[in-house]
Parts: C-alpha cells; sequence; structure tokens
C-alpha cells in the first residue's frame, strides 16, 4: 500500500498537483496549501484545503479509501454522454482514482476533515507505516468518524474538504517549492468566468517566493493591450494601448482609438457575367443570428533580451503560465466553451509559421472573446460541449474575431518594430562604433607610447572596418530574402493578369508584355542586392507602361484613371532601372484598389502626375480619392507594417529600398504640399521622388 504513491505518482509536485486536481473535480473555486517547516521532516506539514463539494461518510468509505475504483470513470463516461457538467461547468480532471494516493508519495500521516453541506463532518487520521507489516488491506483497521462541523473551511465555507500530510518523506527544497508555485500559478484561471479556479500557496518561509510571477504581474508584463466590441458588421470602441514598461525609456505609450470599423473579407464571388473574382464581402453577424462579441486581448513579448527591460525576476514562470494559458478562448454567460482544438481554435500558431514577424502564436496572447446565449442562438454547441459546431453561423463567427485579432496584430506590429530597432539584437550597430570612438579618446589621452598607440589605432581600424562589412553583408543578405517575398508576390500579380487577359480574350500584344515582363522581373530585383547598369527613362513612358500592365485590373474594379501627366510638354529624364521603378508603380497602384475596393469609395480614381514642386527633386504623384492611410506614414515603410487585412507589409518597404537605391525616397506629401485636385484632399498621396538628371 505504502508503494502505490512512490510508484503511481512521479514526484512531489506532481503529488501536490493531483490532490488540487481533486479540488477541482469537487467543484472548488479557491483552493490553499499550506506549508510549514518543510525543510525539518520531523515537524514539516502540508495542508491543502478547498470549499468544494466535500465528501459524505460513505463516499469516503467506499470510494477515497477503496483505491482504484471506476467511479470517477463511470461519472465521466456519464456525463459526457448525457451532455451535462457540474454546477461550475466542470467535468472531472481525474477519472483513475489514484489522485489521492498523492498523500503517500508526501508523508507518512495523513489526516482527512470533510463535509458535505448539510452535512456532518466526517474525520479521520491514517498512519501509512502500520501498512509496511501486513500483508492485506482488509488486516488494517481504520476508524472513520461523523462529528458536528468544525466550520474550519476556507472562507467560513459551509463545505469542503481539508487533507492534513505530516511526518513527510522527502523535505522540500527551495528550488522544489518556487517548481511548485509556478505550477500552481499555471492552475489559476486567466479570465473571470464561472468555472475560475484559484490557488494560493503559503509557505513558513516567503522569501522562497520572492521573485515568482503572480497573474497580477503577468497582466502588468502585457505590452500590447486592446478591448472592444463586435456588433453587426463592425467593430465599435476599438481600444489599443502600448505600455512600454519603465526601462524602456525610448519608447513612448501610445493608444489607437477607433469609434467604428467595417468588417470584411475577400472572398470568391462571381460577377455579373457568371465569371469568378475576388470581391469585398462584409462579415455581418446579424445575418446568422450571433449577438455583440466583447473581445479582450493581452500581448505578450517573450524575447528574452527584452524581459530584462521589464525586470522579469521569473521569466520561466511567465513562460510556463503562457505556455498552458495562451490563446484565445470563447466564454459563453461567462462558460467557457472550450474547441477540439483547445486554445488555437482560430489557427494562430500556423499563420505564425508563415509570417513571424507580425502574428501572434497561443503563447504571445491571453484573450477572452464574451457572447451572451440570448443573442447568439446561431451558435450551436457540440453535444459534448467542447466547441461549436463548424457550420456557417460558426465560420462567420470565427471570421469576425479573426479580423479582430489581425487589426490589433497591426497594431501591435507598429510598436513591435520600435521595439526590435531600440532593443532588439540590431539595435546595438551604433553604439558599437560609438564605443570604438570613445576608445580612441581614452588611448588618446592616456597612452603616450606613439608605437603602441598607433598599433593600438591600426587594430581598431580593422575591427571598425570588419564591423562594417560584416553588417553590410547581413543587410543586404535580409534585403534579399525580403526582395524574394516580393518577387514572388508581383509574379503572382502578372500571372492573375495573364488569366484574366486571356478569359477576356484580348490581344496577343498585352500577353506578349505580360510574358515579357515576367522575364525582366528577376533581373530588376537583383539590382537591389547587386551593382548593374543603369540606364536613362523618361517618367511618362515608365508610368503608361506600368498603367498597362494593370489596364484590366483597373477596368474590373472600376477604377478611372486621371493621367494629367500627359499635358505636360516637357521630358522628365532620370538614370535608373526601368523594371524596378514599373514595379514600384504597380505596387502602389495595387495598395490604391486595394483600399478603394475595401472602403467602397464611389466614382473611383487614381490620379497621376509629374511635378518638380517637392524641392530638390523629380517626383512621380500617385494619389487616391480614398480615406487616406490608416497607419502613420513615417511606419508604413517598415518591414511587416500593414492594415491590409491578410498583407505581409513588404510592397512600400520595399519601395523605399529600390528608391533608396535610386538615390531618391519615397515620401508621403500633405495635400497643401502639392497642387492635386479637390477630390484627392482625404486619400492617398505618394511621391516618388528622384534626383533629376543634368
Amino acid at each position: 500500500m505504502s508503494q502505490l504513491g512512490e510508484q503511481l505518482i512521479k514526484d512531489e509536485t506532481i503529488a501536490v498537483l493531483e490532490l488540487i486536481k481533486n479540488a477541482y473535480d469537487a467543484d472548488a473555486r479557491n483552493v490553499e496549501v499550506i506549508m510549514r517547516d518543510t525543510d525539518d521532516l520531523q515537524s514539516a506539514t502540508i495542508i491543502i484545503e478547498d470549499d468544494g463539494d466535500g465528501m459524505t461518510l460513505d463516499i469516503v468509505k467506499n470510494y477515497w479509501m477503496e483505491p482504484g475504483t471506476d467511479n470517477k470513470e463511470k461519472k465521466l463516461k456519464k456525463m459526457i454522454q448525457e451532455n451535462i457538467k457540474s454546477s461550475l461547468n466542470r467535468l472531472p480532471m481525474g477519472e483513475k482514482g489514484i489522485g489521492r494516493f498523492g498523500v503517500h508519495k508526501l508523508g507518512h500521516k495523513v489526516t482527512l476533515i470533510t463535509r458535505s453541506e448539510n452535512e456532518q463532518e466526517v474525520f479521520l487520521s491514517i498512519d501509512w507505516s502500520i501498512f509496511d507489516s501486513n500483508k492485506y488491506l482488509s488486516d488494517v483497521s481504520i476508524d472513520i468518524i461523523e462529528r458536528p462541523p468544525t466550520q474550519l473551511f476556507t472562507n467560513g465555507s459551509p463545505k469542503g474538504t481539508r487533507i492534513i500530510i505530516e511526518n513527510l518523506k522527502t523535505p522540500w527544497t527551495r528550488g522544489k517549492v518556487r517548481d511548485l508555485q509556478r505550477a500552481i500559478t499555471s492552475l489559476n484561471s486567466p479570465f473571470e468566468a464561472l468555472d475560475a479556479f484559484k490557488v494560493n500557496l503559503k509557505v513558513s518561509n516567503p522569501e522562497w517566493l520572492k521573485g515568482l510571477i503572480s497573474y497580477d504581474d503577468i497582466k502588468d508584463y502585457a505590452l500590447f493591450k486592446v478591448k472592444m466590441t463586435l456588433d453587426k458588421n463592425k467593430i465599435l470602441n476599438y481600444e489599443y494601448e502600448f505600455k512600454p514598461w519603465n526601462n524602456l525609456d525610448k519608447l513612448d505609450y501610445r493608444n489607437n482609438h477607433i469609434d467604428e470599423i467595417e468588417m470584411k473579407k475577400l472572398d470568391n464571388l462571381k460577377d455579373d457575367r457568371k465569371k469568378t473574382k475576388k470581391m469585398f464581402v462584409p462579415i455581418d453577424l446579424s445575418e446568422y443570428d450571433i449577438g455583440s462579441i466583447e473581445i479582450e486581448l493581452l500581448g505578450f513579448d517573450l524575447d528574452s533580451s527584452l524581459l530584462k527591460f521589464g525586470e522579469v525576476s521569473d521569466t520561466s514562470g511567465l513562460k510556463k503560465y503562457l505556455k498552458t494559458n495562451g490563446g484565445i478562448f470563447v466564454y459563453r454567460d461567462k462558460i467557457r466553451i472550450y474547441s477540439s482544438e483547445e486554445s488555437d481554435w482560430l489557427g494562430l500558431n500556423a499563420k505564425r509559421v508563415n509570417s513571424p514577424a507580425d502574428k501572434i502564436s497561443t503563447n504571445l496572447v491571453l484573450g477572452s472573446v464574451k457572447i451572451e446565449r440570448s443573442q447568439s442562438l446561431g451558435l450551436q454547441e457540440k453535444t459534448n460541449r467542447e466547441g461549436f459546431i463548424e457550420d456557417l453561423a460558426y465560420e462567420k463567427f470565427r471570421d469576425a474575431v479573426l479580423f479582430a485579432v489581425e487589426k490589433f496584430e497591426h497594431d501591435r506590429a507598429l510598436d513591435k518594430y520600435l521595439i526590435r530597432k531600440y532593443y532588439g539584437a540590431t539595435s546595438k550597430s551604433e553604439p558599437l562604433i560609438a564605443e570604438v570612438a570613445s576608445l580612441r579618446e581614452k588611448i588618446e589621452m592616456k597612452v603616450s607610447d606613439n608605437s603602441l598607440k598607433n598599433e593600438i589605432f591600426g587594430c581598431l581600424d580593422n575591427i571598425e572596418r570588419d564591423y562594417q562589412h560584416i553588417t553590410g553583408v547581413y543587410q543586404k543578405s535580409s534585403s534579399i530574402g525580403l526582395s524574394m517575398s516580393v518577387v514572388l508576390h508581383e509574379i503572382d500579380k502578372v500571372i492573375s493578369e495573364l488569366e484574366r487577359v486571356i478569359d477576356e480574350n484580348q490581344t496577343s500584344q498585352h500577353v506578349r508584355k505580360l510574358v515579357e515582363r515576367l522575364g525582366s522581373l528577376t533581373d530588376g530585383y537583383a539590382s537591389v542586392v547587386k551593382s548593374g547598369r543603369l540606364k536613362k527613362f523618361n517618367f511618362k513612358d515608365v508610368i503608361s507602361q506600368a498603367l498597362f500592365l494593370v489596364d484590366f485590373r483597373l477596368a474590373a474594379h472600376e477604377i478611372q484613371v486621371v493621367e494629367n501627366y500627359l499635358n505636360k510638354t516637357d521630358d522628365f529624364i532620370v538614370k535608373g532601372n526601368e523594371n524596378l521603378i514599373t514595379s514600384n508603380i504597380i505596387n502602389i497602384i495595387d495598395n490604391a484598389i486595394w483600399w478603394l475596393s475595401y472602403v467602397e469609395v464611389p466614382n473611383k480614381k487614381i490620379y497621376f502626375d509629374i511635378t518638380r514642386e517637392i524641392s530638390g527633386y523629380l517626383s512621380i504623384i500617385i494619389a487616391d480619392n480614398g480615406k487616406g492611410f490608416t497607419i502613420p506614414t513615417e511606419m508604413i515603410t517598415k518591414p511587416f507594417i500593414t492594415d491590409k487585412t491578410g498583407g505581409m507589409g513588404l510592397g512600400l518597404h520595399l519601395a523605399s529600398e529600390i528608391m533608396k537605391q535610386h538615390s531618391g525616397q519615397i515620401i508621403f506629401p500633405d495635400y497643401y504640399d502639392l497642387e492635386l485636385p479637390l477630390e484627392y484632399k482625404h486619400g492617398a498621396i505618394i511621391a516618388l521622388a528622384f534626383k533629376e538628371e543634368e
């Protein structure tokens, strides 16, 4: 008997957790684990007390005292078959009836005091050492006493269970106690819900728990926070906050409040001519009898080099908690609705694998999605309550939540860029050069031997030169990787245009031009990362070429092109790579098409002009009559920064890099900086600015 606990329970921490899980199965809301003098085996005591349902004399005698009964297993099967749960909406964690043998692992003596509501208190005390000299359990007599209640349970509860373990078998070290606290923290529910479960550990030496993370600490370590309500086809009262820790003094608090955001997704639909094409369709919850949805998300950054700035003393505890509890969960009338994929019913982890820089995974977010049963009758729960039936209503619900999460990811990406800039690995580049310069000054002042001084300076010169060479190689390699992503993106767009031309049975000239463009793309993008011959070209020609290559797409989206540059009599000549500049213009056109379609602007227009109004530059101006940029223009050319649903955030970044290769820049002028028609005042305005050839 005494070997059961030793063989069935892996270690002492697992033994305590098994007893805590028994309290969960008993519908306890609160559990206290009290550890006294655990480093002294003679006086050490472990007390585990809960406010759960407690046990009657019959349960203690015929189930708790009998090892390996199938009582819990039968109970679990019955609850699943009959679609019922406990009063706190729980299914039992345990089913083998062996968790209580954790007491054997912990100590030689156990005292059990338990009471069910409106019942007598049940008391028993067992010294497990008496089993050592007897062959059969039936040879050992255990006294079980019923007595009047003593009112000793948590918070004066009229029911519950207290287990007192004495004469411990092994001492509890500081490290073991800290591991137990981390495991207990992981059991605590991250959001208030009907089945919320709180476990509190108390030890004789509070110093042992110093620095360990609590759930309140975890909330404070969330750098990115958002709250919003989804109602019908809109996000209402979107409230995003970026709250950098005090030590991140290069970063500023930022919030983004938006009263309304219309929810849409790209879908394949048939047009009037029965042709299938991608179109924006509203995500409307009311069509499927899904009421309003309240969403709260807490986002984290677990980069080890960053966590030190948050003075996170228990990084392993933080990571363990998020690994166990991370994800976005649905709560219906405060009851957590599980899914077959648990915390990743939205497929966040797969999306992050494909785009790690700007997507969140389940271990980087704590999220709640709250709905009310009376308003969400369109969502049907599975018979085992492990999620929703995946019908059209569920798909629309999932689409809406994913749209909301992606909006949060876009905001988070803005602040993540600044974190990487100032506190990421690459942020140490310029400080290293500064340190070398500082070292030069100290050597100049303190080293009098000129021969030695010159030798040291020579070494520093070599270090600085090699460092700059290495960082240049890495930056070029990084550009190659980003460029390749966009090359594939560009080729995909050309192929799509080819398909459209073929469908429309258009002229062979257009097809030939598109095929030629496919052949020139790789050569064009290669010039970003390797030197090549540049030639002079006319701005008018390159704009006309770009428009020719996308004219079917513009026509399909019913967008009017205003070619004001054709009215100019001058020839506007610059030197560069014509294919790359054409790609830049097409990228900007592509963005304009997307946003004009998304915001459903009537009489959609894109305006093209050439100007010298930006001082020192000859510029191609591209403007649209949409709603303008949704994120700060100073951030819009950074990699992975986008507010476009499903976008990668690379198009304008590469456009900016291409302009730098041409000794120019991409500029976002104000409306009043240029002479533009009034209808473009609130739209997106972009200038590709080049140094003019003399």
